[in-house]
């Protein structure tokens, strides 16, 4: 009875190998279910003859290699209580930063003092410049600043003025093989159009370039005043008398004048006035002689 047991024992253990030998090839699926593994499919001798796909292409990125083109503008305006000192202060900055004035303005009333100043600054040192003027002068009335992106028209005018002198070339070309009158007028006439254009171009191109190197700023230092009434000064009463006996004079002469200048009209006058009396007196000697009748 004891070896039945062994044997027995020896039996089920070798079943249970075999079992979980067997469920080696089967995945579980996450449902309580087992499914037998995916068995991975050779490649076909067509599959192994097919291109492989081309490969990714890096797109080139022009905007980043090109250097952005930008204009800075600016109008500001500081209250300030030294008008003289504050000004000082800004010719330092200017000398110090590499700028320069282009416009210089001093107004003076009864209200207050006014510097109005024009300063190109180079296009690194425009914020600090500004901060700078911020930090140490006054207090800010109005700040205005812009800045204005002319990439896109910088490419385009370098393109078109490259195009321009190659037809140029061309032309100038054309002309040494050209025979006739009419064909050398013809391209002459082309080639100083074009020259005209190169010369717009390159003309806007240092304006742009200019613009974008030197900042503009528009400043403003303003010092008010103590308001101080000051009496009109009047002259003396002699002399009063005098002026208004003067004008009276004038205006006696002026009068005259006219009434010279209209005698045309005072000469119909009085014929018109004359006619009327005339009539007006016969009219009463026809009445008396009829009342006499």
């Amino acid at each position: 009875m004891h070896r039945f047991f062994i044997h027995l024992s020896i039996v089920l253990l070798l079943c249970a190998c075999h079992s979980k030998t067997a469920m080696d090839g089967i995945g579980y699926n996450g449902t309580g279910a087992y499914e037998a593994e995916e068995e991975i499919m050779p490649i076909t001798r067509q599959e192994a003859l097919k291109p492989p796909p081309p490969p990714l292409v890096e797109m080139d990125a022009p905007a980043s290699n090109v250097t952005k083109k930008i204009i800075k503008d600016g109008r500001m305006a500081l209250k300030v209580q030294a008008l003289t000192a504050s000004k000082q202060y800004v010719d330092s900055l200017v000398q110090r930063f590499d700028a320069y004035y282009s416009r210089e303005d001093l107004h003076k009333s009864r209200v207050e003092d006014t510097y109005s100043l024009t300063i190109r600054i180079p296009f690194t040192h425009f914020e600090t410049f500004i901060a700078r003027l911020e930090s140490r002068i006054g207090e800010v009335q109005y700040k205005n600043l812009e800045a204005r992106d002319v990439t896109a028209e910088f490419i385009d005018l370098e393109t078109r003025l490259s195009n321009k002198r190659s037809y140029l070339i061309r032309y100038k070309e054309l002309l040494k093989k050209a025979q006739t009158v009419k064909d050398i007028l013809t391209i002459e006439n082309e080639i100083r159009k074009i020259e005209e254009e190169i010369d717009s171009s390159e003309g806007r191109l240092k304006y742009l370039s200019d613009q974008v190197k030197y900042s503009t700023l528009q400043l403003d230092l303003n010092q008010e005043k103590e308001y101080v009434y000051i009496p009109k000064k009047a002259d003396r009463f002699m002399e009063r008398v005098k002026e208004s006996f003067s004008g009276g004079w004038q205006g006696f002469i002026s009068f005259t004048l006219l009434l010279v200048r209209l005698w045309p009209f005072l000469i119909v006058l009085a014929l018109l006035v004359f006619w009327w009396k005339r009539r007006r007196t016969r009219r009463k000697a026809l009445k008396a002689t009829e009342k006499k009748d």
